[in-house]
Order: structure tokens, then sequence, then C-alpha cells
């Protein structure tokens, strides 16, 4: 009998050895494993070695609450003038460079060496926003810290006498300390000037007096003030009347002006008071408040 021939093994396209390579390859790549996932002693070695700048911004955001942490204790020992947002700011270089400069061979935790460092950058950031210098600070509580000592020990309001032989300078010196301490005081245009019922804070902006706008009020009341005293009056008394009391000029500067002498102008102003005064007289109830 012929024996049956084998059939022959087909032959796999290339097509499908491609694809199949494809599978092999993607089962065999795995998803890269996320920050926050891996150990913090395996980031700190890595970011040792290569300053990987996304192992670096994954610093910043986790320790970014020690930044307002040490923010937040420094403000409250401050002024509401000055911003917690800039020392937020200030605090966050020192991170920076806090995570650049660690090293693991200092066997300390990054929490533990980061902390001088912010609330040293804060604090230079304080003093760049400082105008007084420094020495000044200094000597201003080198004065407040005697003042209170001899307070607490003789129980009264020390005098300025004692605070300088305290400090073992002359009154003097002891004046310039002070001038220089007290020169100027600042504060915030934008700060809470006082509580408001509505949703909106009022600023110190908003209630600061402008000397510079003339109020239209009083500008009225000194016209119609003008008016009643000058009325009746002849051309030169008027000009004397208003020349001495709304120009504030002299008895001598008015006679030169009105090419009179001095004591004419004097002996004017005089009939022109009692003139004015027995006119106001009649009218003492038409300048009395309304009831």
């Amino acid at each position: 009998m012929p024996t049956a021939k084998k059939a022959a093994p087909k032959k796999r396209s290339a097509a499908t050895t491609k694809n199949s390579t494809k599978r092999t390859t993607k089962k065999k790549t795995k998803a890269p494993v996320p920050l926050s996932e891996r150990p913090l002693l395996e980031l700190w070695q890595d970011y040792s070695e290569g300053k990987d700048q996304a192992i670096r911004n994954f610093f910043m955001e986790k320790y970014y609450s020690l930044v307002k942490y040490h923010a937040e204790r420094v403000h409250a020992r401050l002024p509401d003038e000055v911003n917690i947002d800039d020392l937020i700011q200030a605090g966050v270089f020192g991170l920076a460079d806090a995570i650049n400069a660690f090293d693991l061979g200092r066997q300390v935790k990054f929490e533990t060496y980061c902390a001088p460092r912010i609330r040293g950058a804060i604090l230079d950031e304080l003093r760049l926003m400082d105008w007084v210098p420094r020495l000044v600070r200094h000597r201003s509580s080198k004065v407040e810290q005697a003042r209170q000592r001899l307070e607490t020990s003789s129980g009264r309001p020390a005098t300025h006498d004692e605070i300088a032989e305290s400090l073992g300078v002359d009154a003097e010196e002891y004046e310039k300390i002070q001038r220089d301490s007290s020169a100027v005081g600042t504060f915030s245009l934008t700060r809470k000037a006082y509580p408001s019922d509505g949703d909106r804070d009022v600023r110190e902006i908003d209630v600061i007096r402008d000397d510079s706008q003339q109020n239209p009020v009083r500008n009225l009341e000194r016209k119609d003030l003008q008016d009643l005293i000058t009325k009746g009056l002849s051309r030169a008394e008027r000009l004397i009347m208003i020349l001495y009391y709304f120009e504030s000029m002299t008895m001598k500067e008015i006679g030169a002006t009105l090419d009179l002498s001095e004591s004419r102008v004097s002996q004017m102003h005089s009939s022109i008071l009692a003139r004015v005064k027995a006119q106001v007289q009649h009218r003492v109830r038409e300048l009395e408040p309304a009831s």
C-alpha cells in the first residue's frame, strides 16, 4: 500500500510573527512606579546621583507643609503689616536650597535638616523688608530690656536717666538711640482699618484723609462768613479784613499793598471790628444751630 504523505507545516507569515513579537514586548514592559509609592531613601539616593527635576518637584510638594508651618509661627510674632505670603515664598526658596544640599551621609532626617534653612530664609526676607539697620534694632532691644528690668525691680515706670545709667551711656547717646529707633512709623495702606458689616473689609486706603482735596461744604461756609464780615464795607476796608484774616498777612504787609501806613491800617482794623461786632450781634440767632 502506498504510504500517506504527511502534511507540510504551515509557514507563519511575517505579519503574524511581528504581531506576536509586539505582544511579547508589551508583556515584558512594566509601568513606571509612581514617585509617591517608592521608598524615600531610594528617591534621595536617585536624586543625589542625577538631580532629577521630577524627584525635586516631588520633594517640594511633599515638604511644602513645613514651609507653611514655619512661616505661620514666625508671622504670629509680627505686626499685621507683614504679609504671610511673602514669608511663605521666602521659605520655599529655603526649602529648595535644603533639597539641593541634603546629604544622606549626615544620618539625619530631612525634616530636621531643612527646618533651620527654611526659618533662616524667612528671617533673611524680614531683614530685607526692614528699613531699620540691625545695629539700631539691637540697641533698641537693649533699651527695652533695661526698661523692663528696672520696672520689674522698682514696680514703677523707669525714667530716661535710669535707663541711660543702666546701659552705661550718657543722656546725649541715649537720646540718639531713642531718635534712631523711632524715626519713622510705617504701615500698609491695604491693611484692614476696622471691621465691616459687609463682605468687603474696609482698608486704610479707603478711609485715609486726603488733605490735598478741598471740602466743598467748608469752602461754602468760608465764603458765607467772608460775605457776612465784609458786608457794608468799603473796598479798602474789605481788603484789610480779607488780607488779615483770610490771607494771614501782617499790618505792615497790608499797608504796603494798599499804600497806607501801618498805624492807619491798625486804626481802620479796630474801627471795622467794632462795626462788624455790632452787625453780628443783631444776627446771633441766625448763626445758632437749629434745634
